[in-house]
């Protein structure tokens, strides 16, 4: 178990440095491939010549790619200096970048906002885990019956209709029409049920939708490892129908699940930028939905990063929790 975790936290660490390489260099090298004036794009179309002269030299965008590169990859562990002639901006480790349309370190913006999408994905998680992988089995085991039909109507409705559409209407409902749930958002450190209550309908909303696919696969998933010998066998020899179930067929059915959770999870901790815009949630979506809109760069390169990062650490915990349930994977 020790070399593999030792294997697969060095793959980890490889992956990183290339996606660090590979997100610098599409913001950074494509747009000057295609003859866009990076620092023209911090700045701002209307700045005058001299302004957008002394972002090119502080963010060192005349040096040659691998330079620059390393000074961004050095900037995350040990800080850096933007300097310009008398002008000089200091970015502290870990340092994401700097924007100037803001006048303030990524950092900083991305930690505030980090709580926010954190607490949203993993409290959908733990419900369209629940509520999704329940709907799934029961329809496989009561295959044809009104609540497999019923089920899975409820999850093609989950798949079809968009988050802004549930979203807006959940609110509709259950704020502004009966006044169960305040919708508005309450820090976790203001008040701890008042917490919960206004993520309610973004959990709810978010789970929905994804409860809905593991629904669907858990299903599909469940009826296939049903019919392998190795349960006929397990049944054959008196097991219980529900230690069959339990600690055979759930074992099985939960690797494509343990592989949909960590993509999903770690798209979700990026931001899940129509969920937090619907419910107006200060998290990373609505922070690089608005960096967007503002084309500031360094705020969507930060945001990036982060999405990488987080799907990157994911699938390490899913690798982890896949020797888990299988030991043989240990093997490869």
């Amino acid at each position: 178990m020790l070399a593999y975790l030792i294997r697969r936290l060095f793959a980890a660490a490889v992956m990183l440095v290339v996606i660090i390489m590979v997100v610098f260099g599409i913001f950074f090298l494509v747009p000057k491939w295609a003859g866009v004036d990076i620092a023209t794009s911090f700045v701002g179309k209307q700045a005058d010549p001299a302004a957008v002269e002394a972002v090119r030299q502080k963010l060192g965008l005349g040096d040659p790619i691998y330079v620059q590169v390393w000074e961004f990859f050095k900037g995350i562990f040990t800080g850096r200096t933007y300097a310009a002639g008398g002008d000089v901006t200091e970015c502290a480790a870990p340092c994401f970048g700097y924007s100037f349309r803001s006048e303030q370190a990524i950092w900083p913006v991305l930690t505030d906002r980090f709580p926010v999408t954190l607490g949203l994905a993993l409290g959908a998680a733990v419900l369209w885990l629940v509520f999704g992988i329940a709907a799934g089995v029961l329809s496989a085991l009561k295959r044809g019956t009104v609540w497999d039909r019923g089920a899975m109507l409820v999850a093609l409705s989950g798949v079809s209709l968009p988050i802004y559409f549930t979203g807006l209407l959940s609110v509709a409902i259950f704020d502004i029409g009966l006044g169960w749930i305040d919708a508005e958002y309450v820090p976790l450190t203001e008040s701890v049920s008042g917490y919960f209550t206004s993520m309610l309908l973004p959990w709810a909303t978010l789970a929905f939708l994804y409860a809905a696919m593991y629904a669907r696969i858990t299903r599909a998933t469940m009826l296939e490892i049903l019919g392998e010998d190795y349960i006929r066998t397990a049944r054959a020899k008196g097991l219980r129908e529900g230690v069959v179930i339990r600690k055979h067929a759930m074992r099985s059915t939960m690797t494509p699940i343990m592989t949909m959770l960590g993509m999903d999870l770690g798209a979700l901790i990026g931001g899940a930028i129509l969920t937090e815009t619907t419910f107006s949630l200060p998290g990373l979506g609505q922070a690089v939905l608005n960096a967007i809109k503002t084309q500031d760069l360094p705020v969507i390169l930060g945001v990036t990063l982060i999405t990488s990062v987080a799907v990157l650490i994911a699938n390490l915990v899913v690798d982890v929790l896949y020797a888990v349930i299988d030991p043989r994977v240990r093997l490869a």
